[in-house]
C-alpha cells in the first residue's frame, strides 16, 4: 500500500553458477507442487523446453520508457500471446495493456502480423510461419507519468526507476505460470545500482544476467535500481539475509538515524519471533524515495516494492505517516504469498481472482503490520492507541455500511480500489483494511481472556502462517482452514463471530476490540500526532469528525459524511471552498472557526459550484473533534500487552 553497496547486495550469491541454477530449480518445483493444480486445458510443462529469453534495455528509464525483445519458443501454427493483466498483490485487472507500445512480432527475420483479441484484450493471435523455432516480440513499455495506481503508475524519475517485469512481457496463452522459464537480462543507465531478489548469474558493465526462473518467480521480483544508492543488511549473518535497499532522488534523501536502523532490525526479528518460520531464501525492502512516483506498496514473496516521498526517512511526519508501509509489506511474504486464499492462487495471468478472502489475506496483514510496527520500535505504544483510534473512528464515520457489508467491499476490491473520493463515506472502500484490523484485534482479545493468558493470536500466526523455513512455496486456504486452525488456538464459535461480523450490516464500527482491551473511543479537541502526520500525507483538512467535512488544502471538497453537519447544509463533494465568515478559506481558519464554534461562534460557508456560489450556514456547536483512545478504569491494559517486543534482545 511499500540500498545500499553492490557487494553487500550480491552477499550471499556468489556461488558457482551450476550450483546456483540447480537451487533455483529446486525452489520452482516446489512452488509448482504446492501450489493449486492447474486446469486441465493449460498444456503441462516439457521437460525439452527452451526458456523464453526477455532482455530489457533501461537505459532510457529516466524518460520514462523501457524496451524488451523476448525470442519464444515456438512451432508453425496458430499462437497467442498474452500480456498478464491481473497482477499478484493488486487483486485487479490492472496489467498496463494501454502503456504497451507493440508488440513487432517477427520469425526468421520477417514480420508476423498479428490480431488483438476483441474480447480478450490483454491476448494477441498470429500464425508462425512453417520452418520457424522461434518467434521474436519487441516491445516498448511507455512509463506512466501520473501517480494514478500502483505498479503501473509513475515509478521512474531521472535518477532512479522501479522495473516490473510484467509490463515488459509475454508468455504463450495456456502455459501455467509455474511451468514456464524465462532468462531474462536488464541494462541499466551507466552507473546506476540495483537490487531484486533474483539470482544474478552475471554482471558484465551496466549489462546484469539473471538465473533462468519460472515466469511466476519472474513477476514476483522487481529490481529496483538508481544512481543514489545504499544497502543495509537487517540481520547479518544469518542464513535467510534481510536487506533494505534504498534508491533516491538525492543521496541526502538515503540517510536513516541509528533509532530508526535499528527498529528495522529489530522488524526483521519481531517477525521471526510472530511467524517462528521464513519462506524465502533471502528478502529484499526495495525501498524508492521520490516526489515524482506514485506512493504505495506492493507485496512479493522475496520482496517488496516500496515507493515514498523523498524526504520520508529524514523528515519525523513524513517517516510516521509511511511507519506502518515495510512491515504491511513483510508480513505479506507470510499472509498473502505463502498462505493465500486458494480463489487468489490462479493458475496464469488472465484468470480472473475472486477477492472474497481478502478480508484475512489484507485485513489480517493490517493487524498484524501495525502490531509489528509497534513492537519493533518503528511508532511508541502510544502512537500504536492513536492509530486505533484514527481507524476507527474514519471508519465509524462512513455511514456506508448501513447497506454495504463488509465482504462486499472485498468481493467489489478491484472496482473499490480506483473509487474516487467524493462520496466515499456513503459508498465505503476497501474497508476490509482497517475494519479487519479492528476485528482481529477482538480476536486477539478474546483468545487472550478466554485462556486466561496462555495463549494469543500469535498462536495462530505460528500454526497458520508459520509451519516449516522453506522456498517460495504457495499453500492455499479456505475459509474453513482459517477458522479450524483458530479453533486449534482457542475453541469458539469462530465462524459465527466471523460471519455476524463481516457478512451482515453493522451501523457501528467494530469496537469490540478495543474495549475489551480496557479502552474506549473518544474525541477530543487537539488532533493527535498521528492525525496530523496523516493530513500532511493527503494533503488535507479532515474534520469528518467534527462538521463531517474533508477537504484539501486548495479547499477543494472531496467528501462529506451523510447526516452530519455540512451535508445537511448542503455542502457536497465537487464544491470548493471559498470563504469561511465572509474570510478567504485557509486550513487555519475553518479549523480557527469550528473551534470557536464552541462559544457560540457562526460557522458559514461559501462555496463554489461549478458557475454558481452558495452560502452554506451550518448549525454546528461542539468545536473540533478529534479522535483518542482512553482507558477504561478497572479493566487490564491488554494492549500493553499486544505491543511488547517478543524477539530475544529486540530491545
Amino acid at each position: 500500500m511499500p540500498g545500499g553497496l553492490r557487494f553487500t547486495r550480491v552477499a550471499g550469491r556468489l556461488l558457482p553458477l551450476i550450483l546456483l541454477l540447480a537451487v533455483v530449480a529446486g525452489a520452482s518445483s516446489t512452488r509448482a507442487a504446492a501450489a493449486t493444480s492447474a486446469p486441465a486445458a493449460l498444456a503441462p510443462a516439457r521437460a525439452a523446453d527452451a526458456p523464453i529469453t526477455l532482455a530489457v534495455d533501461a537505459r532510457e528509464a529516466p524518460r520514462k520508457l523501457l524496451h524488451a525483445r523476448l525470442v519464444i519458443p515456438a512451432a508453425p501454427g496458430p499462437l497467442t500471446l498474452c500480456y498478464p493483466k491481473w497482477i499478484p498483490g493488486e487483486h485487479a485487472p490492472t496489467g498496463p495493456i494501454v502503456n504497451l507500445a507493440g508488440p513487432r512480432l517477427s520469425a526468421g527475420g520477417r514480420a508476423i502480423a498479428w490480431t488483438r483479441d476483441s474480447v480478450e484484450m490483454w491476448t494477441f493471435h498470429c500464425v508462425v510461419p512453417e520452418g520457424a523455432r522461434t518467434v521474436e516480440a519487441d516491445l516498448d513499455f511507455l512509463g506512466p507519468t501520473t501517480d494514478e495506481g500502483y505498479s503501473a503508475a509513475a515509478s521512474a524519475t531521472a535518477k532512479l526507476a522501479l522495473i516490473s517485469w510484467n509490463q515488459v512481457l509475454l508468455y504463450p496463452a495456456g502455459r501455467d505460470m509455474r511451468s514456464l522459464t524465462f532468462a531474462a537480462s536488464l541494462t541499466l543507465p551507466q552507473g546506476w545500482k540495483f537490487a531484486t531478489p533474483l539470482p544474478v548469474a552475471r554482471q558484465t558493465g551496466a549489462v546484469v544476467e539473471f538465473g533462468p526462473v519460472t515466469l511466476e518467480t519472474l513477476v514476483d521480483s522487481p529490481v529496483m535500481a538508481g544512481e543514489h544508492f545504499r544497502s543495509l543488511p537487517l540481520n547479518p549473518g544469518d542464513p535467510r539475509p534481510v536487506t533494505l535497499d534504498i534508491a533516491a532522488d538525492s543521496p541526502a534523501a538515503l540517510e536513516l538515524s541509528p533509532e530508526h536502523e535499528a527498529a528495522c532490525r529489530r522488524l526483521v526479528a519481531e517477525a521471526g519471533a510472530l511467524f517462528g518460520a521464513r519462506h524465502y531464501q533471502r528478502y529484499h525492502f526495495l525501498l524508492a524515495l521520490s516526489d515524482h512516483i506514485a506512493h504505495f506498496g506492493l507485496e512479493h514473496h522475496e520482496c517488496s516494492d516500496d515507493q515514498l516521498p523523498e524526504r520520508s526517512l529524514t523528515d519525523a511526519t513524513l517517516r510516521l505517516d509511511s511507519a506502518t508501509l515495510l512491515p504491511h509489506e513483510y508480513v505479506h511474504s507470510w499472509n498473502g504469498k505463502y498462505r493465500r486464499p486458494a480463489d487468489l492462487a490462479t493458475p496464469d495471468y488472465l484468470q480472473p481472482m475472486k477477492t472474497d478472502l481478502l478480508w484475512v489475506y489484507e485485513g489480517l496483514t493490517q493487524y498484524l503490520g501495525l502490531l509489528l510496527t509497534a513492537r519493533s520500535g518503528l511508532i511508541t505504544s502510544a502512537q500504536y492507541a492513536d492509530e486505533l483510534a484514527v481507524r476507527a473512528a474514519k471508519l465509524d464515520h462512513r455511514p456506508g455500511r448501513a447497506w454495504r457489508p463488509l465482504v462486499d467491499t472485498a468481493v467489489a476490491a478491484q472496482i473499490l480500489y480506483e473509487a474516487p473520493p467524493a462520496w466515499a463515506s456513503a459508498r465505503r472502500g476497501v474497508d476490509f483494511y482497517d475494519e479487519m484490523l479492528l476485528i482481529w484485534l477482538e480476536a486477539d482479545a478474546l483468545i487472550r481472556l478466554s485462556s486466561g493468558g496462555q495463549r494469543t493470536l500469535d498462536d495462530f500466526c505460528h500454526r497458520f502462517l508459520g509451519g516449516a523455513s522453506g522456498t517460495p512455496t504457495v499453500v492455499p486456504y479456505t475459509l474453513d482452514d482459517v477458522v479450524a486452525a483458530l479453533n486449534e488456538v482457542a475453541p469458539h464459535d469462530w465462524r459465527g463471530f466471523l460471519a455476524q461480523r463481516v457478512e451482515k450490516v453493522q451501523e457501528r464500527a467494530p469496537l469490540g476490540g478495543i474495549e475489551a482491551c480496557g479502552w474506549k473511543l473518544t474525541y477530543a479537541d487537539s488532533a493527535s500526532e498521528v492525525w496530523r502526520a496523516s493530513e500532511k500525507d493527503e494533503k488535507e483538512v479532515d474534520l469528518r469528525c467534527s462538521i463531517g467535512l474533508v477537504l484539501g488544502e486548495d479547499g477543494a471538497i472531496k467528501d462529506v459524511v451523510p447526516g452530519m453537519t455540512a451535508a445537511k447544509a448542503g455542502v457536497g463533494p465537487g464544491m470548493k471552498l471559498v470563504a469561511v465568515n465572509e474570510r478567504r478559506f485557509s486550513p487555519d481558519l475553518l479549523r480557527e472557526v469550528v473551534k470557536g464554534t464552541k462559544a457560540g461562534g457562526a460557522l458559514e460557508l461559501l462555496v463554489d459550484n461549478g458557475e454558481f456560489f452558495r452560502t452554506c450556514r451550518l448549525s454546528y456547536r461542539d468545536g473540533e473533534r478529534y479522535p483518542r483512545l482512553e482507558r477504561v478504569a478497572g479493566k487490564p491494559d491488554l494492549l500493553a500487552e499486544i505491543v511488547k517486543a517478543r524477539a530475544l534482545g529486540a530491545r
